[in-house]
């Protein structure tokens, strides 16, 4: 195999790729990217079993061929080369010679046809999205997955696909992260699939803040979003969501409405006197004001005070202000609405003028 590129036609599918290489791998191909150099095209590839990236770039090669060079170590040759220099790859037996005018390294090569791809996976029913609309879905839900769960269902973000609506929805047992968004697919029949953390990051990476299409397929065991020309596949998780929809609490008795960013502020700094073993914040409400209030084991105090739309009566409750911080972060309007049953009840925050974000919050005992 022999290729001449510039160096960031090489370096750009290159970092497309490198976040499913694991330094540490129990399996050494591993760690390497497949190279595959047509006449036509170059295609890399990166995989760690769970999650696997495919970047193409309009290459043609000198000489095809398809090997496998160690990942980390070409993507810092690239980065460390000068900009707009031109490099040549060439592989030879289980060594790879890459030159770049003065310099020339040489890398161990493992075959081709022992690394593991996803080929051929039996997808079905493809949905297409805006990629600025999926990155904003999983920003506003990705925060409340939770991490290494004995509940590994939980280890994942949900996605549900139906004619018409995209659903994700995210939750550590404490907290719950919904959003959905309409769409003109057709779905024969719908779906519930559960992506891993890992997954969701890369992700998350890969998608651009543009109306640029991003295509979802799924299988039985995997999901692959299409990208242009890069290729995201992520097995799944193989386990039962929660009923979400059971989680949801309806609208309150007691509904606050706040200027989301004042209230939002005002709690940041109530929560600067915690500390990671005391997250707890007290919500005082009374007829047109809340009051925030927390304390730590030094007995150290913060309180402030804003005024809301609320005529409910008093009433005092504790919430971890992280996961307060959080869902009002992640609403768009500029009025957040609060409803709340009673004191012993979660808080469903939502954007006042209503939207397709809802976030569910536990109390805590204070």
């Amino acid at each position: 195999m022999k290729l001449e590129a510039k160096r960031e036609h090489l370096l750009k599918p290159l970092q497309s790729v490198i976040g499913a290489v694991e330094r540490r791998q129990t399996l050494p191909i591993l760690t390497n990217v497949l190279v595959n150099a047509t006449e036509q095209a170059l295609t890399l590839t990166a995989t760690d079993l769970e999650v696997e990236l495919c970047a193409r770039a309009e290459l043609p090669a000198e000489t095809p061929g398809a090997i496998t060079l160690p990942a980390r170590r070409l993507h810092d040759i690239l980065r460390a080369l000068p900009e707009d220099a031109t490099v040549t790859v060439t592989a030879d037996g289980d060594k790879t010679t890459v030159r770049c005018g003065r310099s020339r390294f040489t890398l161990a090569t493992l075959p081709a046809s022992d690394f593991p791809t996803l080929e051929n996976l039996p997808l079905e029913g493809e949905i297409r999205v805006p990629q600025g609309a999926l990155r904003s879905m999983i920003e506003r839900t990705h925060f409340a997955m939770a991490q290494q769960d004995v509940r590994y269902y939980l280890n994942g973000l949900l996605l549900e696909v139906s004619s018409g609506i995209v659903r994700l929805v995210a939750t550590d047992g404490h907290r719950l992260a919904f959003q959905e968004l309409a769409t003109e697919a057709e779905v024969a029949e719908p779906r519930q699939v559960i992506v891993p953390r890992k997954g969701i990051m890369e992700l998350m990476r890969l998608l651009a803040d543009n109306d640029a299409e991003a295509t979802l397929a799924l299988s039985p065991n995997h999901i692959r979003v299409t990208l242009g020309e890069i290729r995201f596949t992520s097995k799944l998780i193989d386990g039962k969501f929660p009923d979400y929809l059971r989680v949801i609490p309806r609208e309150g008795g007691r509904v606050v409405i706040a200027d989301r960013m004042l209230l939002r502020s005002a709690l940041a700094r109530t929560g600067i006197v915690l500390n990671d073993k005391s997250q707890g914040v007290r919500l005082q409400l009374e007829d047109w004001i809340l009051r925030t209030q927390a304390k730590n084991s030094d007995q150290e105090e913060a309180e402030e005070e804003i005024e809301i739309n609320y005529t409910g009566g008093p009433m005092e409750i504790g919430f971890n202000v992280t996961y307060m911080l959080d869902a009002l972060g992640a609403l768009s309007g500029e009025l957040a609405k609060l409803s709340f049953s009673d004191a012993s009840s979660s808080c469903l925050i939502e954007e006042a003028e209503g939207g397709a974000s809802k976030h569910v919050i536990m109390p805590m005992r204070l």
